[in-house]
């Protein structure tokens, strides 16, 4: 199968303001193995997750974690960027812990595009 080196970079942004209008000040890091092909990144890896969106907000504070990824996950469209993501929800002090324990977090900081919400 024939993977697509190219991301859907228009609907990422629209994606970053969905979430900007929902939490404001908030940051959005997309990653995972779209964002590796993109980058060109060795095709012969383990691919794990085709994308990674991690969402940081303080206006998470004292909102229960799945609540936070069910609403993330009604802002991205998955058909448009020809896949579904793996959502993490964090407030920035959740996010520099899980960073450092969850290695999809860390792959997506790392390796991931930052964007403006």
């Amino acid at each position: 199968m024939v993977r697509s080196t190219t991301l859907n970079e228009g609907e990422l942004e629209r994606f970053a303001h969905r979430v900007g209008e929902h939490w404001p000040e908030s940051r959005v890091i997309v990653g995972g193995a779209r964002v590796d092909d993109a980058r060109g990144v060795v095709p012969q890896r383990e691919r794990g997750p085709e994308f990674v969106a991690v969402v940081v907000a303080s206006a998470f504070e004292g909102v229960a974690w799945l609540e936070r990824v069910h609403e993330a996950a009604a802002l991205w469209d998955a058909e448009a960027m020809g896949a579904p993501a793996e959502l993490h929800c964090y407030t920035p002090a959740e996010f520099e812990r899980r960073r450092e324990t969850l290695p999809v977090v860390r792959w997506a900081a790392g390796r991931g595009v930052t964007l403006a919400a």
